[in-house]
Order: structure tokens, then sequence, then C-alpha cells
């Protein structure tokens, strides 16, 4: 049977193009007429000389890919706004975050098949809460992003409360993502492999952490977060480790999280993307079930999955035909409350 017979697959993190001249029409003044880039420009190959990766901007690019890959339809986060923490200046922070998502909003009115989350100002969090309601309830976006790094914000910090708070009443979900750029503790590196490996998966569990420890599923029961872009291999591993030092240390240091760190990963309210070739997908269902990992094609990044992507997923002899389909369909749909 083909994929596209048997389910229709909902891409959790894809990415869009948002370039300076995307978001400059979108974008408040006095912000709108300065000429320095809005974004921090690495210096970094990521395309080595454009080998890897894809354009992805047009929408008719964009659709034809998801058509190869298999979509029906998919769910997008920023590319360049992944770097929104680098933005110290609150109000800019603030202002660019506006700014993409009107941008993206529109984006998304080419297709019904394109759906996509708030950028929130990681930096400014007394206007976080006030973004994602207007994304969701004026530009129909379907949750929110908090960036993962390029920071000082811990997200399990009480003034993130007001977010969390509205997310929950919304029933709309908030998604930690990553980046795999510069960080404290990359400086030891002087290839961009070694950056781009530790860079994604560090900042996220160092959020989770936070967020975990911090008492934010305790105080939010009802919230849904998702860990992206950095698999799910990791799961048990850390569940467990959270575990033990909570065991340890919980009821001196992390008073607000009042059950061990893994049931609160694994109780149906953090959902977690995942790769189509990884390994340990069937062992971490096999661990805490299907119900809560997504199927993401991280399309036109370098690092995807091409052509292939979906069909890998379907393709696999470690899960079972329910299996796929909540993790190609059913948990992404639920996660964004998509109909």
């Amino acid at each position: 049977m083909e994929l596209r017979e048997a389910v229709k697959v909902l891409d959790s993190d894809a990415h869009a193009r948002d370039l300076d001249e995307n978001l400059r029409p979108y974008l408040d003044e006095p912000y709108r007429s300065q000429r320095a880039p809005f974004f921090l420009r690495e210096t970094y190959d990521r395309n080595l000389g454009g080998t890897l990766g894809f354009s992805g901007a047009k929408h008719e690019e964009r659709l034809a890919a998801m058509d190869t890959q298999q979509i029906d339809s998919a769910v997008m986060y920023p590319t360049s706004g992944l770097g929104i923490g680098a933005i110290r200046d609150p109000a800019f922070n603030a202002a660019l975050c506006r700014a993409y998502n009107d941008y993206i909003s529109d984006y998304c009115k080419a297709s019904p098949r394109l759906k996509a989350v708030a950028n929130l100002p990681v930096n400014n969090p007394a206007e976080a809460a006030k973004e994602l309601n207007r994304a969701v309830t004026k530009l129909g976006l379907c949750g929110g992003m908090l960036a993962a790094q390029s920071h000082m914000k811990n997200l399990g910090s009480p003034e993130f409360y007001p977010l969390y708070e509205e997310a929950q009443r919304l029933n709309t979900p908030i998604a930690i993502h990553a980046f795999g750029g510069d960080e404290p503790g990359t400086e030891i590196f002087d290839k961009f492999i070694c950056l781009h490996t530790t860079g994604h998966p560090f900042p996220v569990l160092r959020q989770l952490t936070a967020i975990v420890f911090g008492g934010i599923p305790e105080l939010f029961p009802n919230l849904k977060i998702g860990y992206l872009e950095v698999g799910c291999g990791w799961i048990p591993y850390w569940a467990e480790r959270m575990d033990e030092e909570w065991e340890k240390r919980g009821k001196a240091e992390a008073p607000l999280c009042k059950k061990k760190p893994s049931e609160y990963l694994t109780n149906g309210n953090s959902y977690y993307g995942c790769e189509p070739e990884e390994k340990m997908m069937g062992y971490v269902v096999n661990e805490i079930g299907s119900k809560t990992l997504m199927y993401a094609s991280d399309y036109p990044h370098w690092d995807m999955s091409w052509p292939e992507s979906a069909t890998i997923v379907w393709n696999r002899e470690d899960l079972s035909v329910e299996a796929k389909k909540d993790i190609l369909l059913h948990n992404a749909k639920r996660f964004y409350n998509l109909s």
C-alpha cells in the first residue's frame, strides 16, 4: 500500500525562509529603516557551497517538495528567526517576532497545506504571552516557539509563567527549538561539523531540564510542550538521569517538581520531534509508547532526508502500523490542535 493511500502525513517541523527582505515590509519603524542585518550573519558554510538543502522560499517549490516527500501538510518554524535569542534589545526582539508572525501568516494563505507556529520574543517574556494570543487568535497560527539558545533565559523561570498560563488557556502548544549555532561551550570547536552536532541537542536538553525541575509541567498540567529537532533516542537516557538527580536532590533544589521527571516526560503532554532514520525510534516506542513522537522533515534545511522522508518511517519494520500512523499524523494533529 502506498503511503499517501494509508495516511495523510503531517510534518511537525518544517522551516520557512525568513530573510530580512521577507520581514522588512512587516516590521515597525524605526527598525524597518535600519540597514544592519536583523540577524547575525554566520561565517559557516552550512550548505557546502549550495550542494546541500533547498531554497524552499517559493510556494510552488515547497509544495512540490512536499509531494515528493509524500507529505500532505506541514507546520513551519523559522530559519533565521531561530536565532532570535541573540537579539538583546527587548523591544526589537518583540518587533521582529511580530513581523515574522505577520509574514508567515500571509505566507500560509497560499495553501491550506501550510501551517506555522509563532516566533515568541524570548528576550521579552512580558510580551510573549500577548504575542502568542495575537498570533493564535488573530493570525491563525497553531502554536508558539521559544528559541532554546543564544540568550541568557531559563525557560523554567517564573518570568515565563504568564506565557505558559496563556498557552494553557488557549489550549495551544509551546515548542522549544534549537538551531545548531554558536553558544557557550562551542568556542572549543574550529569546525562547523562539531558545532552543529552539539548545537541542537544540548540547548534543548538544558531547557527541558530547567522546565521540568522548575515545575512547569506541575504548575501548568494541561500545557503541551514540544522538544524539537533533537531526535528521540535520548529520551530514556535523559529521563533516567533526571530521575536519579531528583531522587537525591529534588526536595531541596527542585521543590516544584513533585513527581519523578520521567513521569512528566511520559504523561502525554511532552511531545518529541523524531527523524525518520533514527535507529532508536523503535526502542523508544517500546519504552514510552508511540503517542508523543512526531515525524519531522526539516525541509528545506541541508541536514534533512531527501528525497525519501516520510516513506522511511512507513517502510520501517520495527514499528507497528498504528505506531507509524501516530508518528506520521495523529500525534502532530493532537499537539497542534489541527483537524
